[in-house]
């Protein structure tokens, strides 16, 4: 199922961020996300969770893409789904919501900023219906060398 996060989703989405940040270049951020600060963040920014049972297996956040009113229709989403969530249309199902609620708000369009390396990124964003527009060279460094980011973008 899912549904919009709840203040007390704010650990179990630090949980399988913190381990994508940890381990992977699916983000260039080394910080890890406290939970209390997530909490905090619950219901000022769009957040929508796949609750499997009762467990958080995925989320779906965006903000505006830049500041300034000029970009006020244009956003930036994060998704992330568990590893034990894989594979179940979760992280589908969570797109579709983001987009549903940002047509609802008057979004024009979603941009998704993947890894260059991250093919599985670039694939499901591309079956989602999100085309390339850019790739940025050496924009991102973490694990002491140097990413590509590639730009995705789908109007709504």
């Amino acid at each position: 199922m899912i549904r919009a996060a709840r203040r007390d989703d704010a650990a179990a989405i630090a949980a399988i961020w913190n381990q994508v940040i940890r381990e992977t270049t699916q983000t260039f951020n080394s910080l890890e996300k406290d939970p209390e600060a997530l909490a905090e963040q619950i219901g000022v920014q769009p957040c929508y969770v796949a609750d499997d049972g009762g467990r958080v297996q995925g989320f779906v956040t965006w903000g505006q893409f830049r500041s300034g009113t000029g970009y006020a229709h244009t956003a930036e989403h994060s998704i992330h789904v568990a590893a034990s969530g894989r594979g179940k249309g979760l992280g589908r199902a969570l797109m579709a919501m983001a987009e549903e609620r940002g047509r609802a708000t008057g979004l024009h369009s979603m941009i998704a900023g993947i890894a260059g390396e991250n093919a599985g990124g670039i694939a499901f964003h591309s079956a989602l219906g999100y085309g390339q527009v850019a790739r940025l060279p050496e924009v991102g460094w973490k694990f002491g060398r140097w990413h590509d980011l590639v730009l995705m973008q789908k109007m709504l």
